[in-house]
C-alpha cells in the first residue's frame, strides 16, 4: 500500500511542478509585454484541423508564435514584417469555433512563400495591423 500511495505523491507532484513551469514560462514570454493569445493553424487541413493552442508577442520586426502547452523557450514559428504581403480576416468555420479561443477571428497572412493562418481577438488583430503599419516605409511591401 505504502508503495502506492508513493507513485500517486510523486505522480501529483510532477502535475503540479508541470504546471508551475508552464505558469512561469509564459509568466517569463509576458514580460516585455506586447503578448496576446493566439492560436495556429500547424498545417494545411480542412477547417477546424490542425490548429495549436498559443501566444504571440512582437519582438521587434518579428511576431514570434509559441505554444500554449510547451515547454520550449524559443518559439515555433517567427514572421517578420517585411515578410507580410497581405492580411484577411474570415469567421472561424466548420469545427474552427471548437479548437480555437472564444470570439477569435481568424486571420489569413499572406507571406512571400506561403499562407498562415492565426485566429486571434479583434482587438490583437487591430494591434498586429498597427504593428504592421509601424514599420519603416522602405519596408512595407503588403498591400
Amino acid at each position: 500500500m505504502r508503495t502506492v500511495l508513493d507513485v500517486v505523491g510523486v505522480c501529483f507532484l510532477a502535475a503540479v511542478l508541470l504546471i508551475v513551469l508552464f505558469a512561469f514560462r509564459r509568466r517569463w514570454l509576458s514580460r516585455d509585454g506586447g503578448t496576446f493569445d493566439c492560436s495556429l493553424q500547424l498545417a494545411e487541413k480542412d477547417h477546424g484541423r490542425g490548429w495549436a493552442l498559443g501566444l504571440a508577442r512582437y519582438v521587434g520586426d518579428d511576431l514570434q508564435w509559441f505554444r500554449v502547452f510547451s515547454l520550449a523557450w524559443w518559439p515555433k514559428l517567427v514572421v517578420n514584417r517585411r515578410q507580410l504581403e497581405s492580411v484577411t480576416t474570415r469567421r472561424p468555420m466548420g469545427n474552427e469555433p471548437l479548437v480555437t479561443y472564444a470570439g477569435h477571428v481568424i486571420v489569413d497572412a499572406e507571406l512571400r512563400d506561403r499562407t498562415v493562418h492565426f485566429a486571434m481577438t479583434e482587438e490583437a488583430l487591430t494591434g498586429v495591423l498597427a504593428w504592421m503599419e509601424s514599420a519603416p516605409p522602405s519596408s512595407q511591401t503588403y498591400h
